[in-house]
Order: structure tokens, then sequence, then C-alpha cells
């Protein structure tokens, strides 16, 4: 089967043709945010703040990419674990309009159901390959939160960047098949 070609940022309809077990590959602009990026934008959620990023139907990418070598827009580039997310996914995808997450690892049931209620999906990126991931990302930029430096949010351009839909809107689960 040929790999789906979808474009970020992305729209409801898409997500919500999209299957568990797709291949996809992705173009356009995502995020990144790990676990303290997030527990920050949930506090601004929660203090009525605007987010540093508009995130309606953005992809979030959970990675905390290396410093870039010489000529290169950023280093390795690879996946960190989701799980450390589902605290605060439900969230940004009910309150943010977040349509998309990239990362490794199974979710909770509670950030499934808020998928659903959303028609977002979650992609997984192959882990153990940041150095080929990387070579997919064409621009890299701190925009917020810069402190955390690798786990701040950075804006990507992305060039076909492949992915699996592991689990999609309608909560099938590559995970628990």
């Amino acid at each position: 089967m040929d790999a789906i070609k979808i474009s970020a940022p992305t729209d409801r309809a898409t997500m919500k043709k999209l299957r568990a077990g797709d291949r996809v590959l992705l173009s356009g602009v995502i995020y990144t945010g790990r676990d303290a990026a997030h527990r920050r934008m949930v506090a601004a959620l929660d203090a009525g703040e605007p987010l540093p990023v508009e995130l309606e139907n953005q992809i979030i990418y959970f990675v905390g990419p290396c410093p870039a070598p010489p000529g290169r827009p950023v280093g390795s580039a690879g996946p960190t674990t989701s799980y450390r997310m589902d605290s605060y996914s439900p969230r940004l995808l009910r309150d943010a309009g977040l349509l998309g997450m990239i990362g490794k690892g199974d979710r909770s049931d509670q950030v499934i159901a808020a998928m659903q209620e959303v028609d977002a999906v979650y992609f997984a990126a192959t882990g153990g390959a940041g150095a080929l991931i990387a070579e997919r990302i064409k621009k890299c930029d701190t925009i917020a939160y810069s402190d955390l430096g690798p786990e701040a949010i950075f804006r990507m351009e992305v060039e076909d960047f492949p992915l699996v839909v592991a689990i999609d809107a309608d909560g099938n689960d590559l995970y628990r098949r």
C-alpha cells in the first residue's frame, strides 16, 4: 500500500479519513513539545492566558531534538515516549484544537476518548531512527519556552516525514489489536 500524503496544518476531514495502520508522509509545519512544555501550556489554559503557539488544526511532535550539526537545521530528532503527555493531551485536544500528535508507544483511554471527540489522530514515528527522521526536517526554530532547551517548543518544517497512524479518529488502536 502506498503512503498517504497529508499536509500540516491539517483539518478534521483529513484526519477522519485516516485509518489505523495507514502509512503517511507528512509535509508542512508542525510543532514540538514534551512534558515540560505541555505542563506550561495547560497551566496557561488554566490561567486563561493565550498559548505561545496557535494549536488549532496543528500537529505536535513529542521530541527533544539534538543540537544541529553544521549545515543542518536540527540534529537527531527521534520520538519520545508519549504516555508522559497523557495527562495534558486531552486538554490540548479539546480546548486548543490540536488535531494530531506524533510519538511512540501506547496512549491512555482518556487521550483516545478526547481524540474521538475532536477527530484527532495519533501518529507513530519510528523510535531509534532519529538521525533518519532529522533528514525530513527542513527548518527548525525555537518559538517558545527557550529556557527548556531541547524541550522548548520548536516550529519545524517537514517534508515527507514518514509516519504510521497508530490510533485513528475512531479510536482504532494498533497497539491494542
